[in-house]
């Protein structure tokens, strides 16, 4: 049974996590320190390395648990339909609530902070784009054949790393604060209308 410093523990781990990772989407990797946790959650930073020893301990966490949501929020759009134009414009909607949150892709932001990260995070990185691809392959496959409409494309993953590698730079190119959901939703429809009409 688990007794109230337990569960103490636990909320205060996921407070850790939970305001980590939007500082992160906001911020950037090499941004945010222990410092910044610490005065967002009113907690030492002490408190910070109890639970997360050192950062890289923290990014792993960070990017595990997201690839976790993650992995629940694609089987849910699966189970929902088995429209491929629905699934890829309800995966866009992912994408398009953390910018409307004011922040970019947890990933992709560690992405761009690599050379800079432990290999554990690193690992944990691509291994959240691994899934999507994977994911996005897998979803395509079961589609009309995406190959016949996407020049250069020879293969439903040649199409995935295409559809995310749009994903994730429309999320930068759109990250301005005049319309950007209805900008970035737009331009990533016309990607959908020509994969699945």
């Amino acid at each position: 049974m688990e007794d109230a410093s337990d569960t103490d523990r636990t909320s205060t781990a996921t407070r850790i996590l939970d305001t980590a990772q939007a500082l992160v989407q906001r911020r950037g990797y090499n941004a945010v320190s222990y410092g910044d946790l610490a005065a967002e959650l009113d907690l030492t930073t002490a408190a910070i390395h109890y639970h997360f020893p050192s950062k890289a301990d923290l990014g792993q966490a960070v990017v595990a648990r997201h690839r976790r949501a993650n992995a629940e929020e694609r089987a849910a759009i699966r189970a929902r339909t088995d429209a491929v134009r629905e699934r890829l414009t309800q995966y866009v909607d992912l994408y398009a609530g953390v910018l409307k949150d004011g922040g970019l892709c947890l990933c992709g932001v560690l992405a761009a902070d690599n050379a800079t990260l432990s290999a554990e995070v690193r690992r944990e990185v691509q291994g959240f784009f691994d899934d999507q691809t994977d994911w996005l392959t897998s979803i395509l496959a079961e589609g009309a054949d995406v190959t016949a409409r996407l020049e250069g494309c020879e293969s439903p993953r040649q199409a995935a790393q295409l559809f995310l590698a749009a994903i994730e730079g429309a999320m930068l190119t759109h990250r301005t604060p005049r319309n950007q959901l209805r900008t970035y939703r737009a331009t990533l429809r016309g990607l959908i209308d020509t994969i699945a009409p």
